[in-house]
């Protein structure tokens, strides 16, 4: 074989190695329970709380004072949204920076403004929830109250439904979801899915589809643990359990750590730290759809959901905020759905995973014109 010749063994060689590199983000099989069977007994001698309990330690703290732990209490409503991503090194001290966070949590949250971390804060603060953000470039509608006219009753509502910035949104109806191969879900788990995506569907006119290859489809379904590769690492059983992104990135992640309950009543699970497939997967839909957080704590897309805690079934909030960007479905009677963020740091992160392919076809189109030459 000439030197010539070599040129594209050796080239295509190169081209398997970098595609290797490019995809090596882990995948796995994440835990999945009926919650009318018998727990495995090992684990439950070793459920752990989330990854928050330590929060507990800090109720009673006041402004002006010093206490071991507030700076990583800083950084985790820096994580959502409540300070700016300019400040840094954080410390122990009870700032201004934190007084304010803690007063724009309570209002969103519903709860009283205080500005200080009374039990009723931190027993919220605690509680296991989507990663995406309630704060997004500093601006929250999370609890803007917004007014909302029903034509037929002339009677005027309050909604608290938000959107991402620029209010995103998919420019077809008729949408596509697959799941990562390395995943292996069964049937079971994927008719979760396919429920929630009829609840949205339901209330507007697009409609979801299962696809066989999770690069051309527009919604991509994995379960991930810890860190994988979007910049938002996941943190183990409760803390977060899931985040999505806005249109149109179709990026929807899950913590595979997590004791996900996919069939029977996950109230009545011997589990503490059993949480509900479905309920996750409806919330987190809202926000491919475009849907930000809501303070109403009856709809699907109020950021917190306790373990052993089922809410499928979508809110009037969620169903007047999803069809403000969609309209409404021709064949919805305006009754019960039970038929059935963009990140500012993650976004960019989604935006990464799809852009890997786009890299490798690249590649490979380029290596198989060399081949030809």
């Amino acid at each position: 074989m000439t030197r010539s010749q070599q040129y594209p063994h050796l080239f295509m060689i190169t081209i398997i190695l970098i595609l290797l590199s490019i995809n090596s983000v882990p995948s796995i099989s994440a835990h999945f329970f009926h919650s009318n069977v018998s727990i495995p007994e090992d684990l439950l001698k070793n459920a752990t709380s989330n990854p928050w309990s330590f929060f507990h330690q800090l109720s009673g703290c006041h402004a002006g004072e010093k206490y071991d732990g507030l700076a990583k209490l800083k950084s985790y409503f820096q994580y959502f949204g409540y300070i700016p991503n300019s400040l840094s090194n954080f410390t122990d001290d009870f700032d201004d920076s934190l007084e304010s966070a803690l007063r724009t949590y309570q209002q969103n949250f519903n709860l009283n403004i205080t500005g200080q971390l009374d039990d009723q804060t931190v027993n919220h603060i605690v509680r296991p929830r989507c990663g995406n953000p309630d704060i997004v470039n500093g601006s929250s509608s999370m609890n803007s109250g917004k007014t909302h006219n029903t034509s037929s009753s002339h009677v005027h509502t309050v909604s608290h439904y938000s959107f991402f910035t620029g209010m995103p949104r998919w420019r077809k109806q008729a949408l596509t979801y697959a799941f990562l191969p390395g995943n292996q879900l069964t049937d079971e788990v994927k008719t979760v899915f396919s429920r929630a995506f009829d609840r949205w569907s339901t209330v507007i006119p697009l409609t979801f589809t299962q696809a066989d290859s999770i690069n051309a489809a527009d919604i991509g379904i994995g379960f991930y643990s810890g860190d994988h590769g979007d910049g938002e690492p996941f943190d183990g059983v409760l803390g977060t359990l899931a985040h999505s992104f806005s249109p149109p990135s179709g990026q929807f992640h899950l913590d595979g750590d997590e004791n996900w309950v996919v069939t029977g009543d996950v109230r009545t699970s011997s589990l503490t730290t059993a949480v509900d497939l479905e309920s996750v997967a409806v919330h987190e839909i809202g926000h491919l759809l475009g849907l930000g957080h809501s303070s109403v704590e009856e709809s699907i897309m109020y950021p917190t959901i306790s373990s052993r805690t089922k809410k499928v079934e979508l809110a009037d909030d969620d169903i007047q905020g999803i069809q403000v960007l969609y309209g409404s479905n021709p064949n919805y009677n305006g009754s019960s759905t039970t038929s059935v963020q963009e990140k500012e740091t993650g976004s960019s992160g989604a935006h990464r995973l799809r852009s890997r392919w786009d890299l490798i076809g690249l590649i490979m189109a380029f290596g198989f014109v060399l081949l030809l030459l």
